[in-house]
């Protein structure tokens, strides 16, 4: 049964798709030589932006997920929460099935090849999912002593950098687990670190959700971040500014893989005929301010108990091929290109470890070759 104040569902199943909300453009095939690859770049503009609605028929499912988690977190043993998280995710499997399955299907065996098991993989995935959202719970529960396991590697990699003065940007990947866990594992590691954050970061994306349900998600991260750098499109220049700023402080800066809050990005093959597609902004901060540029993905090794955050340094291989004196744009590229397939093979590496916990796939074709679909949203830092 549908509430009548949460919109008629005719109405609701007509989502703009991606050309109807933005203008994407080719701007640059930049090839690798080293690698005998090419990184295709594309500048994107919003041409609908779209009125923000007041409530979307997701908040009351999410509101009263919350609820539930917040009273599973305070009153049931952490050896319950797996199998809880298990069964939840159960409840709407056939819809999720039937919706979203067979993009995700052809999408993950581009990638990993046709022999993986894909529907026990969306299962797990959907799992994974719930597991996130009582992660967010247990962190809200006042007085709760929840002290999972986080191994962090890499951190002597990341001292280095910041030995060398210039500033380090950590590149992060969408697992389940890196919202919350990755922050708190470099808040544990002591190291104070800035996240660039879309305003609508969260569970919602309405305006009762960015007053009601995302908060809490925000306030949770926050503990473990020195700052946040909140951003819309209409102030990539005050964003910029701060980003650089931080940098030259030699501080560090936390970016998420999502390319829907940006106006740029980066197309590169990935796996065994997919292609991913990487947000240009970090690699670009990297290449023009010259900070290191880091790798981070965190994974669940033994739900609620064991965590592994995996950090490491990105190379933007040999130095750029020669090109006309004064081409700095040219040469900001080639170097950006290196960086986004170092960055692809460091991600392609992780996502074998744990695919199942991966947010965000990507396509088996290329942008430009593929039919009209709906636009995807991710949450995203």
């Amino acid at each position: 049964m549908r509430l009548p104040w949460l919109g008629n569902s005719r109405r609701a199943s007509r989502q703009p798709t991606s050309n109807d909300i933005y203008h994407t453009e080719i701007t640059a095939d930049v090839p690798v030589p080293e690698r005998n690859e090419t990184v295709r770049f594309f500048s994107r503009k919003v041409i609908r932006p779209g009125k923000l609605r007041r409530f979307v028929n997701r908040d009351l499912r999410e509101s009263l997920l919350s609820c539930f988690y917040l009273g599973v977190a305070a009153l049931l043993p952490v050896s319950s929460w797996e199998p809880i998280c298990g069964r939840v995710s159960g409840l709407r499997r056939k819809r999720h099935f039937r919706k979203q399955f067979a993009r995700y299907d052809i999408a993950v065996k581009a990638v990993l090849g046709d022999t993986v098991d894909t529907r026990r993989m969306f299962e797990a995935q959907l799992a994974a999912v719930h597991r996130r959202r009582l992660t967010l719970a247990a962190h809200l529960v006042t007085g709760w002593r929840w002290s999972p396991a986080i191994r962090l590697e890499g951190l002597e990699a990341l001292h280095q950098a910041l030995r060398n003065g210039r500033g380090v940007i950590i590149w992060c990947d969408q697992f389940t687990a890196q919202t919350i866990m990755g922050k708190r594992a470099l808040h544990e590691a002591g190291v104070e670190a800035h996240q660039v954050s879309a305003r609508y970061h969260g569970l919602s994306p309405s305006e009762f959700g960015l007053r009601v349900i995302n908060p809490p998600l925000v306030k949770v991260e926050n503990r473990f971040l020195k700052s946040r750098i909140v951003f819309e499109r209409t102030d990539a220049y005050q964003v910029t500014t701060r980003v650089q700023k931080v940098l030259k402080a030699n501080g560090v800066v936390l970016m998420t893989n999502t390319i829907y809050a940006g106006s740029a990005f980066a197309e590169a093959a990935m796996g065994e005929r997919g292609w991913t597609h990487l947000a240009s902004a970090p690699a670009n901060f990297a290449a023009r301010a010259g900070a290191a540029l880091f790798h981070m993905a965190t994974i669940e090794t033994i739900p609620f108990r064991q965590y592994r955050a995996i950090v490491s340094e990105l190379s933007a291989g040999t130095q750029a091929p020669a090109l006309p004196a004064g081409d700095k744009a040219a040469k900001n590229l080639a170097v950006q290109a290196g960086y986004i397939l170092s960055k692809r093979d460091h991600m392609l590496e992780t996502l074998k470890l744990c695919p199942e916990q991966m947010m965000a796939w990507s396509s088996a074709t290329r942008l430009t070759e593929r039919p009209t679909e709906a636009a995807i949203g991710n949450d995203g830092a």
